[in-house]
């Protein structure tokens, strides 16, 4: 059976937002390459792309981070976790970035919550050259919000009711591999979710990284972030790469065309909204398309 090994980064840095929470950046790959900034999902942890980013390593410089309250970073208050927050918190991290391993130009690559994130900010992509985002969820203001409304509040639902215990990591990935929303992964990436999302407990056992209330939280509010972001507020170029929406998923697509029918936008076929995860390849050609067309990707 296929496995994925996340390998241990060239180095290691601490960001101190402004409530005294820390961020643990990681950086890996070639420091000569133009440097990417990654990101996750909500609930998730930028090591589970590593089916992704793997494929980067040989060409870009790599800084990966976790949102706060997901994967290496320690559980802070609840009060803090939202999409205000986040946006607050990559301005730090920014700052830190530079600070930490040199002034570079920089390009943010985010996958849904990130994503989101990074076009919640006044100027969408300040600070970066370009911003590839997969699958951000996004709605034009005559979309059917009622039913956006539903649905989120469904996923937020479903998010608080998560199992948050496990015995073992193997418990957690069966049960990704069983799930149909994940049907498409590729083989090995069960087993990744589940090491790169749980943390083991103090007593016994495992426990998810991100608990369920907090990404409920995350799903709970999303409407209010996710409308009608305007290119021309953007300070730089923007590449939505998508899912298939010929594919049904509870995950997504929730991406209304309407919304962002002046950017450049892609779809990789067959895939859902976890893309990076089931077709890293074709995510990868068309991200590097559109950055040697920016002069990006030397």
């Amino acid at each position: 059976m296929a496995r994925w090994q996340v390998p241990e980064p060239q180095a290691v840095a601490e960001v101190e937002l402004d409530d005294g929470t820390c961020v643990v950046l990681r950086r890996h790959g070639n420091p000569d390459g133009t440097r990417l900034v990654l990101s996750h999902g909500n609930g998730l942890a930028v090591d589970l792309y590593y089916p992704f980013w793997s494929l980067l390593t040989n060409r870009f410089d790599l800084v990966l981070y976790d949102f706060r309250n997901h994967g290496w970073n320690e559980l802070g208050d609840i009060a803090e976790h939202s999409i205000a927050s986040f946006v607050a918190d990559n301005r730090a991290i920014a700052r830190c970035i530079d600070r930490t391993f040199g002034p570079k130009p920089r390009v943010g690559v985010f996958h849904s919550m990130s994503a989101t994130t990074a076009l919640a900010d006044d100027h969408p992509g300040s600070g970066f050259e370009a911003l590839v985002l997969f699958d951000p969820p996004v709605y034009a203001p005559n979309a059917d919000l009622l039913g956006a409304e539903a649905r989120w509040g469904r996923q937020s639902r479903g998010a608080r009711q998560r199992k948050r215990h496990f015995e073992t990591t193997a418990e957690l990935a069966d049960g990704v591999r069983n799930a149909p929303a994940f049907s498409r992964f590729l083989p090995g990436v069960p087993d990744l979710f589940a090491e790169t999302t749980l943390r083991r407990r103090t007593d016994e056992g495992y426990e998810l990284r991100c608990p369920p209330e907090y990404e409920s939280r995350i799903c709970e509010w999303a409407l209010a972030y996710i409308l009608n972001p305007d290119p021309r507020d953007f300070a730089c170029p923007v590449k939505v790469i998508r899912a298939d929406a010929a594919l049904r998923s509870p995950f997504g697509s929730s991406l209304d065309l309407d919304a962002l029918d002046s950017l450049d936008c892609d779809f990789v076929s067959g895939a859902t909204h976890f893309l990076q995860l089931e077709k890293p390849k074709e995510c990868v050609a068309l991200m590097v398309e559109f950055l040697e067309r920016l002069g990006l990707a030397p």
